[in-house]
């Protein structure tokens, strides 16, 4: 087992994975919202710590590169980035869409992921593979494709089942642990709000 740091701060939630050899600890709060640029490095330091794992000694960092939190994102990405150079480690980014992908058997179903105001960023997966590109939708074109759907938040959707970020992360990262890389980029569906009010 390689010894890593993971984050997610997509969304309104918070994970740290911290992992050294067969030792895994999770640092989960499932309501972190606007507060994860004041929370992470404590969470950060706790995971190593309890881990008895140090930065010299991970093989890897990553983080979960979205869609979700605009800034949430940001921050999970640059705090991975800035610790990957730091230790001149390669990196890892793991999608919102990868981590529920992999901790689905169903052979076709959608992933939603909540974007405000009844709308979701979705991802179509049929026998393993991306079959429905990510996109954003609304209510009625998610329910429209007429498969399960998954996500992590409580959403009313027709057919929809919760999943607990803090269980699918460990799962990804051994899923992508071959995917190492020398940088990680945010994957944002849609313009910000801001993007889109400059038009």
């Amino acid at each position: 087992m390689s010894n890593f740091l993971v984050i997610d701060t997509s969304s309104r939630y918070l994970t740290v994975l911290a992992q050294k050899g067969e030792k895994s600890v999770v640092r989960y709060i499932p309501d972190c919202a606007a507060r994860h640029s004041v929370t992470l490095m404590d969470e950060i330091d706790r995971a190593m710590k309890e881990a008895c794992l140090t930065c010299a000694e991970c093989g890897f960092f990553g983080a979960v590169t979205g869609p979700g939190s605009f800034t949430g994102i940001r921050i999970g990405v640059s705090t991975a980035k800035g610790m990957a150079l730091a230790c001149g480690k390669p990196l890892l980014g793991v999608t919102t869409f990868e981590m529920l992908a992999y901790n689905v058997d169903d052979k076709e179903f959608l992933i939603a992921i909540d974007a405000m105001h009844g709308n979701f960023y979705a991802a179509g997966y049929s026998d393993g593979k991306c079959d429905i590109p990510p996109s954003y939708v609304t209510r009625a074109q998610a329910e429209g494709y007429g498969r399960k759907i998954y996500g992590f938040e409580d959403l009313d959707l027709k057919d929809y089942t919760r999943l607990s970020p803090e269980k699918c992360l460990a799962r990804a990262v051994a899923k992508k642990e071959d995917c190492l890389s020398d940088d990680i980029a945010a994957l944002y569906v849609r313009k910000s709000q801001a993007e889109e009010a400059r038009k």
